[in-house]
């Protein structure tokens, strides 16, 4: 399984607002199968002509060289601008689903329709999920722009720590079944990679769950070398006539040739098959297996012997024998030119808050473009989608609402939300492997702590220790406990909740602390779950949120707080808090 980004070069920051591949290598009894999806269900294009200058606009720019992993800047908003069937995308990736809070709380999508076939050539068209056990999180703008900075690898330090500490990440695989007369009778069409099928429509049907138990033994040999090609398929899996799909089988392989060095990539460990294989291909660079024998062809009449391998017509891969009908002609299908009404529908799915979150990335991208005319372009597009969202992303950018661009097809404006597209429908149940950061001071309460450690083990969640000193503190009964961050070195960002453990004397000494400051401050504006030891007030009043305090941040002045402050915990996000300490959602005056 490889996850990645797709904005940056090697090496970016891990919380960059980008698409998330999310692809899986099945070993299967009969060859290997590519499932080479994101962790969103839709794409920019429909039409993998365009993918250069998709992937061209999104990269830095070309004279300069950036900025690096970020779409905010003129190029990627100029090509988005002028391609209005990217704009469904576009929703999804303003939304909070392009800052996962790990690469544990995402799900996966195959993104476009493929055929299943059985042993009489029949066929059902099927679109694949992946549904973390996990549930699905996210973090917000500020926290992600910290985050970065604090610890630019956060997304595969989070990983590896899991799997090595045996919470093994788990998602079912999904399938999404329907035939052609569904095909004929949905709104959209279901080859363009740029609509979804709302699972209220076709169910999710789980048929299968994968778990990641163990980490690479060398990154380069099985991660760097890994070889992802959407053609890989076994028997009874066949391609739709998707266009982007149709062209994604052409071009995975040409990249895997190039990026290493040759065909034979698929002889490097990692990328060959584990089932019995043979075939007539031979040499070329880097060859670590021939076929043996004297007949390197077929057809040939050596026998069964020394002629080498034979097709089998019953147990080979074969494709749907699909009737076509009507010209051939290099055209886009009007089929194909709806291209704001899923945009819209994914809007209305989300809980207000996360219709405010994608508000706040269109102005912060769209700030960031230097052209007014491509801001304007843009916000056109927007109106075609929602009025109030538009509205929004104008007054932030101080700019006039343009006339709507003109839509190739008139949207829908009625279709239903869809509670599965909401991120805060579908969190987790528990705040099971979850991180509480625990800041402690000399003389903090050993009772309260050693309560606490009891309520993160029962809910099976982890804790980190950050203190003054990296060398640990002395509790009040004198036992000592070694940090895992020094405080100026583990933010509040890094941890889904926090908890301030401090003596009167350490509060006083971390209330001078700007370090300290920032990390009550920060999880307060992030939204997150605050347990408050009886002695900690100073910090916060001199982090000046003392008066601010909601239910969400909790009293820690006895053991018997710990237990509800984490079962509290679960909720990972008191999201009204964001109306009170954030600009943008102050009324104007």
């Amino acid at each position: 399984m490889r996850f990645s980004t797709v904005a940056g070069s090697k090496g970016s920051f891990d919380l960059a607002r980008d698409v998330r591949g999310f692809a899986v290598k099945l070993y299967t009894q009969e060859g290997n199968w590519d499932l080479v999806g994101n962790n969103i269900p839709v794409f920019f294009i429909q039409d993998a002509i365009k993918f250069p200058d998709l992937i061209h606009s999104a990269k830095p720019e070309p004279d300069r060289n950036f900025p690096q992993a970020q779409t905010a800047h003129d190029n990627f908003w100029d090509f988005v601008s002028l391609t209005p069937e990217s704009f469904h995308m576009i929703m999804w990736t303003m939304s909070d689903r392009a800052i996962p809070r790990s690469f544990r709380t995402m799900e996966g999508f195959g993104v476009h329709t493929f055929r299943l076939l059985d042993a009489e050539g029949r066929s059902t068209f099927v679109k694949f999920h992946w549904k973390p056990r996990q549930g699905l999180q996210s973090v917000v703008w500020n926290e992600a722009v910290k985050i970065n900075g604090a610890d630019p690898d956060f997304h595969r330090r989070d990983l590896w720590d899991a799997i090595n500490g045996g919470d093994f990440p788990e998602w079912e695989l999904g399938v999404q079944l329907f035939d052609d007369d569904f095909a004929d009778g949905f709104d959209f069409d279901v080859l363009d990679a740029t609509k979804i099928i709302p699972e209220e429509l076709v169910p999710v049907r789980i048929v299968g769950r994968l778990v990641l138990d163990r980490v690479v033994d060398n990154f380069f040999a099985e991660t760097e070398q890994v070889a992802f090609c959407t053609q890989n398929v076994p028997p009874g899996i066949d391609f739709s006539n998707d266009p982007l799909l149709q062209g994604r089988n052409f071009s995975y392989l040409d990249t895997q040739i190039k990026r290493l060095g040759g065909p034979n990539f698929t002889h490097i460990p990692i990328n060959a098959p584990k089932c019995p294989m043979a075939h007539f291909q031979q040499d070329g660079h880097m060859a670590m297996r021939n076929p043996k024998g004297r007949a390197n062809y077929e057809p040939n009449s050596w026998g069964a012997a020394d002629g080498g391998p034979r097709e089998d017509p019953a147990r080979g891969f074969t494709s749907f024998a699909e009737t076509a009908d009507g010209p051939k002609q290099r055209i886009r299908s009007e089929s194909f030119a709806d291209h704001y009404s899923q945009a819209r529908q994914f809007l209305v799915s989300q809980m207000p808050i996360e219709r405010k979150h994608i508000g706040d990335a269109l102005v912060f991208e769209l700030s960031k473009v230097e052209r007014p005319d491509i801001r304007s372009r843009v916000v056109s597009h927007l109106l075609n989608i929602d009025a109030t969202l538009a509205a929004t992303v104008a007054d932030g950018l101080g700019l006039a609402l343009p006339d709507p661009a003109v839509a190739a097809r008139e949207p829908i404006a009625d279709l239903p939300a869809s509670d599965k597209l909401s991120i805060v429908k579908n969190g987790p149940a528990s705040f099971k492997g979850r991180k509480l950061g625990i800041l402690l001071s000399d003389g903090a309460d050993a009772a309260i702590f050693t309560a606490l450690l009891k309520a993160v083990e029962k809910e099976a969640a982890v804790y980190e220790v950050i203190a003054p000193k990296i060398g640990g503190v002395t509790l009040s009964d004198g036992t000592t406990v070694s940090a895992k961050h020094k405080i100026d070195g583990g933010p509040s960002v890094l941890f889904d909740a926090v908890a301030i453990l401090v003596s009167a004397d350490g509060a006083a000494l971390l209330s001078r602390d700007a370090a300290a400051r920032d990390f009550v401050t920060d999880a307060f504006a992030h939204c997150k779950y605050i347990g408050i030891g009886a002695e900690a007030e100073a910090l916060f009043a001199a982090a000046g949120i003392a008066e601010d305090l909601d239910e969400a941040c909790l009293p820690l002045g006895k053991a018997a707080d710990a237990a509800p402050f984490i079962e509290a915990c679960r909720a990972l996000r008191f999201w009204p808090r964001e109306l009170a300490v954030d600009l943008d959602a102050q009324p104007q005056v």
